[in-house]
This record gives C-alpha cells, sequence and structure tokens, in this order.
C-alpha cells in the first residue's frame, strides 16, 4: 500500500485513481458546491443533518481540488495540466488542514443531534482524521518505489488510463504533465534516497523489479511514431490524437512536442530512478520483514489496524490463518473424492498445477480466449443477479489484460475503478504474463471477485449511491472492499455455480489463498520468517505453482499487513450475515442483507 494519506480524504481522492489491491459512477462532484457559502451557519434553512452534509461536501471539494490527478479522475475539468505535488511542504499542510477540519467539525455540529446517517458520516470523518493524524509517525515507513507501486508506474499508468484527449486543449495539457513528469520523479527519489539513508529501504531482491519496469516505460522508439516499437507514451498520445480533427501542421507540432518531452525530461528522469536503484541495491540487505525498519514492530503493529480496521494482534491472525487453512484442506480432500483422484492433498496440488488441461496456451489466442471466458463468466452472472441483490450498478466494466510495461512485477488480478461521470468504464485486469500462472479452474472466482458481484459491483454502487456525503462514496477500508470481494467469490457457491468440480476447487483454492496470507505475512513481519520459508509454505500448503507463491510473498514483502485484510474482511460479512438470520428468522431477505452491506459506502470492520 501507498504511505498514510496526509489529509482526511486524501484516502478517497488518491483511491479514485485504482483500486485490488485496495478503488465507480454517479455524476462527478460539483465544483459548485466549494463556491457555496458556509453551510455551517445556515441554520434556519437546513437541519443538523443536512448542515452537516453540505459541510462535507465543502471539504471534499476543497481536498480534491488539492490533487489534480484526483480532478482528472473524477471528471473535473482543472489544473489538467498538473501532478499532484509530492513534497512534504505539501503533505504537511494537508495534515493542518485535517486538525482544523477536525476541529471545526466538532465546534460547529452537535452529535446528538444528527439523524443516524448524519451520525454514521460524523463517525467515518472522524476515524479518517485520527487515523491520518496518527498515521504522521509512519509517512516515511512505506517504501517509494517497489515492484507494487511508486510513482515510476502510476505516473505513466494514470496518464494512459486516466487522461483523456477530446481536443487540442487536452493534448496540450497532456504534453505539459510529461514535461514535468520528471519534477515529480526526481523529488520521489530524492526520497527514496532519504528513506535510504534512514534505514528504510526494500530487501535487495526488489531492485532488479523496479529497474526493469524503468527501463521499460523509456524503450522503443522515441522519434518515429509510425513504428512498430514505438515508446509507450509517445504510442500512448498517438493513439489519442490521432482523430482529432486539427491541422496536419498542428498535429506535428504536437508530435514533436511529445517526442521532445520524452528525450529531454521522462527519460533522464527515469535514468536517474535506475542509477538510484542500481546503487542502493549494491548496499541492501536480504532482510525480509517490517521488524527490520526503525520501530517496525510498533510498524507493523500499526499496519494490521489500519488494513484490518479491527485490534486483531498478528499473533491472533496467524491462529486464524492457521485453522482456516486446516477446514479449507478438508473441503478441498471432498472434491477429490468426487473427481476420484486417489492420493495425498499434496499429490492433488501437483496434479492441479502441473497438468496441461488447467492452463490456456502459452500464445496470443490463449490470452484471448482467457479474456474472452472471464468476461462470459461476469455476463452471465449480470443475468444471475437479481435472485441475490436488488439494487445493481449502472457503471460498464471491461475485462483487460495487464499492460506489457507492468506484467511482469504487477499481481495477479486487479480493479480499476470507473469514472464517475461514466466516461471510462471499470476495468478488471487479468495478468496474463505467464499463462502457467493464471489456472482455468480459478478463472470463475477471479472474475465474480474483480467484477460481478465483487469490486466493480461494489465500488459503483458506492460511487452512485446518493444521499452520503462524496468522501463516503470514494472513500476505501481495505477490509471492506477486499472482504467483500472474497465473499462475492463464496456467495455464486450458494447460487448453484462452480457447477464442475474443479472449478469449485478453484473457488477453494483461492479462499486457501487468502487463509494462507494470514500465516506468512504474519510470519514475514511478525516472526522474522524469510522470503524462502514463506514461499515454501504456500508451496506445501496451497495449489499455486512456485512463481505465483514466489511473486505473492514479494507482494506481502512490500506491502505489510495488506494481505490479511481479506480474509478478516469476508468472516466480518458472514458473522454479519449469521447474526442478521439468527435474528430475522424467516424474515431475513439475502438480497436486503447485502443492500444493508453496499448502501452506506465503505465502512471499516470497527464501525
Amino acid at each position: 500500500m501507498r504511505n498514510i494519506a496526509p489529509h482526511t480524504f486524501i484516502l478517497a481522492a488518491v483511491l479514485v485513481l485504482g483500486a485490488c489491491a485496495p478503488a465507480a459512477d454517479a455524476p462527478a462532484p460539483k465544483a459548485e458546491i466549494a463556491e457555496r457559502g458556509n453551510p455551517a451557519m445556515e441554520r434556519d434553512s437546513m437541519d443538523e443533518s443536512e448542515r452537516l452534509g453540505a459541510w462535507f461536501e465543502t471539504k471534499f471539494m476543497e481536498s480534491v481540488r488539492a490533487y489534480p490527478q484526483s480532478m482528472t479522475s473524477l471528471g473535473i475539468d482543472e489544473r489538467q495540466d498538473e501532478w499532484n505535488d509530492p513534497s512534504r511542504s505539501a503533505q504537511l499542510e494537508q495534515l493542518d488542514q485535517t486538525r482544523e477540519d477536525l476541529a471545526e467539525m466538532k465546534e460547529l455540529f452537535d452529535f446528538d443531534a444528527l439523524d443516524a446517517n448524519g451520525q454514521l458520516s460524523y463517525r467515518l470523518f472522524e476515524k479518517n482524521a485520527d487515523d491520518a493524524l496518527k498515521g504522521r509517525d509512519w509517512w516515511d515507513h512505506g517504501y517509494t518505489y517497489t515492484q507494487m507501486r511508486g510513482a515510476h508506474s502510476s505516473l505513466p499508468t494514470f496518464l494512459m488510463n486516466q487522461h483523456k484527449i477530446k481536443d487540442v486543449e487536452d493534448a496540450e495539457n497532456y504534453l505539459t504533465r510529461l514535461e514535468t513528469m520528471g519534477d515529480v520523479l526526481d523529488a520521489r527519489t530524492d526520497q527514496a534516497k532519504a528513506k535510504f539513508e534512514a534505514g528504510i529501504a526494500p530487501p535487495k531482491f526488489v531492485y532488479d523489479f523496479v529497474i526493469e519496469s524503468a527501463e521499460n516505460i523509456i524503450s522503443g522508439d522515441p522519434v518515429d511514431v509510425d513504428s512498430d516499437d514505438l515508446n509507450l507514451l509517445l504510442a500512448d498520445f498517438r493513439k489519442k490524437t490521432i482523430d482529432l480533427e486539427i491541422e496536419d501542421e498542428t498535429r506535428e507540432a504536437l508530435y514533436e512536442r511529445a517526442i521532445n518531452a520524452i528525450a529531454n525530461d521522462v527519460a533522464p528522469a527515469y535514468q536517474r530512478i535506475i542509477a538510484e536503484m542500481e546503487r542502493q541495491k549494491n548496499l541492501a540487505s536480504t532482510d525480509d520483514g517490517a521488524w527490520k525498519l526503525p520501530n517496525g514492530d510498533a510498524y507493523y503493529a500499526w499496519r494490521l489496524n489500519q488494513m484490518t480496521t479491527t485490534d486483531m494482534s498478528a499473533e491472533a491472525i496467524h491462529d486464524l490463518g492457521l485453522s482456516e487453512v486446516e477446514r479449507i484442506h478438508a473441503e478441498m480432500r471432498d472434491i477429490m473424492k468426487k473427481v476420484g483422484f486417489d492420493g495425498t492433498l499434496q499429490d492433488f496440488f501437483e496434479f492441479t498445477r502441473t497438468d496441461k488441461q488447467f492452463f490456456k496456451p502459452e500464445t496470443q489466442a490463449g490470452r484471448d480466449e482467457y479474456l474472452r471466458e472471464a468476461t462470459k463468466f461476469i455476463d452471465d452472472m449480470k443475468v444471475r443477479l437479481p435472485e441475490v441483490f436488488n439494487k445493481m450498478p449502472k457503471a460498464e466494466m471491461e475485462v483487460r489484460a495487464v499492460e506489457a510495461f507492468r506484467e511482469k512485477a504487477a499481481g495477479k488480478a486487479f480493479y480499476s475503478r470507473g469514472a464517475p461521470d461514466f466516461s471510462r468504464p471499470g476495468y478488471y485486469y487479468a495478468n496474463l504474463y505467464r499463462m502457467d500462472a493464471m489456472p482455468v479452474y480459478q478463472m470463475e472466482a477471479l472474475a465474480y471477485h474483480e467484477g460481478i458481484p465483487g469490486h466493480h459491483m461494489q465500488i459503483s454502487i458506492s460511487q452512485e449511491l446518493e444521499g452520503i456525503p462524496s468522501f463516503r462514496k470514494y472513500g476505501r477500508f481495505t477490509a471492506y472492499s477486499e472482504g467483500w470481494g472474497l465473499y462475492s467469490e463464496f456467495l455464486p457457491k450458494e447460487m448453484g455455480l462452480y457447477a464442475d468440480p474443479y472449478s469449485d476447487f478453484g473457488r477453494l483454492a483461492m479462499e486457501l489463498w487468502r487463509a494462507a496470507r494470514l500465516v506468512v505475512d504474519t510470519g514475514l513481519h511478525d516472526k522474522k520468517w524469510t522470503r524462502e520459508g514463506a514461499t515454501n509454505y504456500l508451496m506445501e500448503n496451497t495449489p499455486n505453482p512456485e512463481s505465483d507463491c514466489l511473486k505473492a510473498i514479494e507482494r506481502y514483502i512490500v506491502m505489510p499487513g495488506q494481505a490479511t485484510a481479506y480474509k478478516v474482511g469476508m468472516l466480518k460479512i458472514l458473522e454479519e450475515r449469521a447474526r442478521s438470520k439468527e435474528a430475522l428468522g424467516d424474515k431475513f431477505d439475502i438480497r436486503e442483507f447485502h443492500d444493508v452491506i453496499l448502501a452506506s459506502g465503505p465502512i471499516p470492520l470497527d464501525v
């Protein structure tokens, strides 16, 4: 995960840029909201909850306007030629604003006079602010550049996926962002240097991934726009401008400016990243866990609290993982009997990770077939949704392969939320870099998790909600969102899906993966397991291939605690469902239960 956000609303503002990992589509918050007078003073025309809601909207827009990339993602056509300010002074300014906003809310609004929804918003705002203020202690503990996160990959991804070009002004804004990208990258590189000197650096294996990604971004022909091997940013700019109705002379001038920006601004900054990563790699250790960092035990405890939104200790999470692994293993042995497999569970794991029947060909045709079939699972689920949901998302969704420049380092699958104005659909990204890491028996559950009824449905409905403040629509609590994603893999089982026993095994394999995460994440960061030891645990206890296990462990190393949120969140949803069934008896309606879970936007488990 990224560093803790310094402002109350930056969690929301950043997450509109992307989401699994940690996030689409009501009308964007209107700019005129921020032009209103102080809603807190309009006591004669509004009740307490209405005043608070209007105040939240004003504060949300103030926050969004501090982050130009967030405005782009929300469809607000302002500051489209700027990047978010990466400086420490900007972070501290936003933290001061958070402190002032929290004090202002407590001074101006009477909690007891609010309705239930208003009280929930008040509590969530207070929690976000408290978390941001406490998170100041850990700003520097997050690694600046890793194989999972960092400006070196997020900035080009933002330009390609978020920055639309519909006219010359948009094109010029894109070019200005290209020309100033180096400034942002240099600021991040300076931060990486300072952290390294303070003893905060990723383990040695991370550096080659970052270097390779940086090299990929500046590779390709940087000049010839007709080249078959065009630089990816120049190719993106060309694709977005090729159909603009402009004079040839104007088009050529735009291309020339793009070429110069990549050569003179972008590429040199990436070369400086590469040089710094090479320097650090030669000095870095192979220690993997957060325990190696200054005050590492307290940092990891804070990360677990942030990711799970509970007070569970590392030991409790570890023990929960062990018990869940044992339970799921028992269910897998039942599947072995159904398919007539003779051998141990580990023998079955080896069979499912190596037999060719479980994988698409390592060809473009195989990749295309995977995307088509994943899309069909989602399309078929759409038809079944009314059986278990009353409320449906309006936003569209597409299944895409992870882009070539980041597929080697990226995770197995993830979701990127769509634009609030419906101008961009949500994207389920499947990483098809190696087809032997994407078994077809997991395809169904993966599609439900990332698409429908999982992340796309939950995040889209959240953004389409009416009657709640924008900061709640666009916020994210990992345990809630990933807990919902994992619950969304389980729900279709109750609907009679996963008809193929191997597909049901895939569902269990993915749940097992999340249970094992509880074990290895705490093993790495609390019990001082090595990268190799944690990888071996996954190899022995899950059916995933070695490459999958190694990549996962490498992810957990650089994102302490994040992997624990999935299973903890899912179990909480199931616990609440069981409690509701017991309380309501015959009156329990699964559709109404799901409405309640989704109707308030993302909520931390302790709330």
